[in-house]
């Protein structure tokens, strides 16, 4: 490892990653493990003036995803690199890949292969539907799974169609659930001494994070609908406009709710036959949301905010993406990590959420350029000067 990746001191420094991904679940996963300290190598294809379906690599996409890693060409399908690859195997702790599910049996790197050059390896696979069942070999996408997975059922305006939410979260979600089963296998091998297979998918992601609406229909048999800006059962919880823009309002239980009521000076409503209780408010959600507005419009975003969050009502300003990171809160937490690019220069990427008093995350390195460690990593593995010109002559790397 070069001196500008030295781990010493994180969570995750002892450990050693392959990174076979592409696109985003996958990254997203490796990134998790990268940003924690483990020495993660993105193994990729010898030059062939393709991009990756993120985008250039200098774009703010890539760049994002693939901080803290080193990068290595390889040719799987080359009998040489086949065997450079079993050579990484058995030094490494963990394999991640989001092949399609035959894929990586045609590569040898599926678990049982990799199981025989080293009992101990992770492998951490994505997939869109799962490793197996009927639909196993279909592409996954982020918006399939969305789709399939009820979320855009239930997200958008009541009677307008369906609707993806702004970001990949089955990406994402599938991302962070497979580094943390990556993690569980981790501490499992301490008792056992061997590996495993953790898998995770854009499906499975995306149907955990329905939570309670998915929970309303396995337990009561109710099928959630779309319901636009307002809370499906939190009730008033909405969007607001003020006499400058809009607000979110979001107020649960009666407590909350009747101190709602006294700061929009409106105690009337508590008494209010059709707002008294929240089933009934519920029912009159849109007259509710009618007589609430009223009020809210008569003064600005700042007053409505400042108000109800003293008052002990959550509140809050519905912010664009340069609003969000000038947030002083925002920018207290850092959400903004800089890295020093040596082309690029420097810029922010996105930090992670997760902190530890003692052992923090980092981001050490940008994004590597392609084949930028190819000869050190040869070294590390023994290969002399004479070998490694010779697989960058033939293509192996």
């Amino acid at each position: 490892m070069t001196e500008s990746t030295q781990t010493t001191g994180t969570p995750l420094s002892k450990i050693k990653v392959l990174d076979l991904t592409r696109v985003r679940a996958g990254p997203t996963c490796v990134r998790q493990l990268a940003d924690w300290g483990a020495d993660v190598i993105k193994i990729e294809l010898p030059p062939d003036g393709k991009e990756d379906l993120v985008g250039a690599r200098h774009g703010f996409d890539f760049q994002n995803l693939h901080r803290n890693k080193r990068s290595l060409t390889l040719d799987l399908k080359a009998r040489e690199a086949k065997e450079i690859f079993n050579k990484l195997v058995g030094q490494s702790d963990v394999v991640v890949e989001n092949y399609r599910p035959d894929v990586k049996f045609r590569l040898g790197a599926d678990y049982e292969s990799l199981a025989k050059i080293n009992p101990r390896i992770i492998l951490g696979s994505i997939s869109g539907f799962g490793q197996d069942g009927p639909y196993a070999s279909r592409p996954g996408f982020d918006q399939i799974a969305q789709g399939m997975g009820g979320l855009m059922s239930i997200t958008g305006e009541p009677g307008r169609v369906p609707m993806r939410v702004g970001i990949p979260v089955a990406d994402l979600c599938a991302g962070f659930f497979c580094a943390q089963g990556i993690l569980l296998a981790l501490i499992e091998r301490e008792e056992s001494g061997k590996g495993q297979w953790v898998k995770s998918s854009l499906l499975e992601a995306q149907i955990q994070m329905l939570d309670f609406q998915a929970a309303r229909y396995l337990k009561d048999g109710e099928v959630p609908v779309s319901t636009g800006n307002d809370h499906p059962t939190g009730i008033p919880t909405g969007v607001f406009p003020t006499s400058n823009g809009h607000i979110n309002i979001a107020v649960a239980g009666r407590v909350i709710y009747e101190r709602f009521c006294h700061a929009i000076d409106a105690p009337h409503m508590i008494t209010d036959d059709r707002f008294k209780s929240a089933d009934v408010r519920s029912k009159n959600r849109v007259e509710m949301n009618a007589a609430i507005s009223a009020i809210t419009a008569t003064a600005t975003s700042e007053h409505w905010i400042q108000l109800l969050n003293e008052a002990g009502c959550p509140c809050g300003p519905i912010n664009s993406m340069d609003q969000v990171f000038a947030d002083p809160q925002v920018q207290h937490l850092q959400m903004g990590a800089p890295v020093d690019h040596p082309i690029l220069g420097r810029f922010d990427v996105v930090n992670q959420s997760i902190k530890l008093s003692r052992t923090p995350s980092s981001v050490r390195t940008a994004t590597p350029e392609h084949g930028e460690h190819t000869d050190s990593i040869l070294a590390e593995l023994g290969y002399d000067g004479e070998e490694i010109s010779g697989f960058h002559e033939n293509g192996v790397v």
